[in-house]
């Protein structure tokens, strides 16, 4: 839900008058609308409640990028509450997950109403969601180690973290490559829809649509991975940890290397990379 940064040499607006005024400004349809860059949640729920969180912001001299340093650190420290132990490490990373969503929601919609969009923001935005969304899996991979770390017998499970960590990271960065590999070719920026993104057709095209029925690849994502963590921390409740969480980082290591390949594939085989 990263922001749309342009630049603008317009003076700041004063604080809205309303709510209604502060969305019809900060969530016109082109933002609300976009395919890629809305997690479900921020469509489901999180825009309701964004702009309540943005009408505070406005009151205080913090900028947008600062707004978005706060979504990094909440992501950070969603990661950093995996490592407590048991159900209640989890559901805490289930809150601040949500949460990091919420800010990351309020920081395009501060710079849109302050016109003080930058390229700066884009960057930090994606510094937040990469670094949060590798060291989640990290703290995955220690969790199923379970405390105290044993080493170097523990060095399976906290090897197998950081695998994730970087194909997830890998996965990401895939659609950032496909952004770069147009502009150095000097090709106009990708529209968010799903025609640009789809493949031609072939077997791809219906690889691509028998996923939607299992969409595994769509569970690496800060909020999905807390939540099967939170999941892992109930189930292990009764069926014992620390089994339950090493059963999940063993099964989302090869997905999602599939995933990556899926990606990668979808890729080439759509318009994206085509003069």
């Amino acid at each position: 839900m990263s922001h749309p940064h342009s630049t603008s040499s317009e003076p700041s607006r004063t604080h809205p008058s309303s709510l209604a005024e502060l969305k019809a400004v900060t969530q016109p349809p082109e933002v609300r609308g976009r395919r890629n860059a809305e997690h479900w949640t921020a469509s489901l729920y999180l825009r309701r409640l964004s702009p309540y969180l943005t009408w505070v912001l406005l009151k205080t001299p913090i900028s947008a990028n600062g707004v978005t340093g706060l979504m990094i650190l909440v992501g950070w420290s969603t990661a950093a509450a995996l490592l407590i132990p048991g159900v209640w490490g989890a559901l805490l990373a289930v809150v601040l997950g949500q949460l990091q969503m919420l800010v990351d929601c309020c920081d395009g919609e501060v710079a849109r109403w302050r016109r003080t969009s930058s390229p700066a923001g884009v960057f930090l935005d994606k510094v937040g969601h990469y670094s949060t969304e590798a060291l989640i899996p990290i703290a995955l991979g220690i969790r199923a180690a379970a405390y105290p770390l044993e080493f170097p017998a523990d060095f399976l499970w906290t090897t197998v973290g950081a695998l994730l960590a970087l194909v997830i990271v890998l996965n990401k960065a895939l659609n950032d490559m496909v952004h770069v590999a147009r502009a150095n070719a000097g090709l106009p920026k990708l529209a968010d829809t799903h025609g640009e993104t789809a493949p031609r057709g072939g077997l791809v095209a219906k690889l691509r649509r028998v996923a939607r029925f299992v969409p595994f690849h769509r569970l690496y994502h800060s909020v999905e991975l807390t939540l099967i963590a939170f999941a892992a921390a109930v189930v292990g409740l009764f069926v014992g940890q620390p089994i339950v969480d090493r059963v999940v980082v063993t099964a989302l290591l090869p997905l999602a290397v599939l995933a990556v390949v899926g990606h990668f594939v979808a890729i080439m085989a759509s318009r994206r990379v085509r003069s």
